[in-house]
């Protein structure tokens, strides 16, 4: 088994506050709204939200993947981190045994926010991840994070 270990770090002009109930606390709400194209609903299948929790992901009609479901490891809404676990996945876990991520927003000193995140994946025996489907996953979570940063620059009195 190996495993792949990735950063990012992305800055917005939004506080982390904002961005942390809307992208995190708040995504099973606010992400199918946004996202409809892409993400059919987010469903909680265990637990209240918090640590111990697991999430479904159901992707729209047409999506090479249907769903994936999430442990919520941590969820610390006083420091901004939340960490999960991808633990099922169709089309995925007969390569991988798992894929952890750690995301943590930070205050950045012009008031916005850096967040930085980091993926670990656990690969079953000899698969080893192709640059392009390393890039095609950052895209996505990008383009997700892009999403939500204008609807909340948009919307200057939501997740306040």
């Amino acid at each position: 088994m190996g495993i792949f270990t990735f950063t990012d770090e992305l800055t917005s002009p939004v506080a982390p506050a904002r961005i942390f109930r809307a992208s995190i606390v708040d995504s099973h709400n606010l992400i199918p709204k946004l996202l409809p194209h892409a993400v059919k609903s987010i469903e909680l299948l265990k637990g209240d939200g918090g640590a111990g929790s697991v999430k479904q992901i159901n992707f729209a009609e047409g999506s090479k993947i249907r769903y994936l479901k999430h442990h919520i490891d941590d969820l610390n809404e006083e420091n901004y981190v939340y960490n999960y676990t991808l633990i099922e996945g169709e089309g995925m876990m007969d390569k991988i045994d798992k894929i952890s991520y750690e995301v943590k927003f930070e205050a950045s000193c012009t008031g916005g926010t850096i967040s930085k995140m980091t993926t670990k994946v656990y690969a079953k025996d000899n698969f080893q991840l192709k640059d392009e489907e390393i890039n095609a996953g950052k895209e996505k979570v990008m383009g997700m994070y892009k999403i939500v940063e204008a609807y909340l620059l948009q919307n200057p009195d939501a997740y306040v």
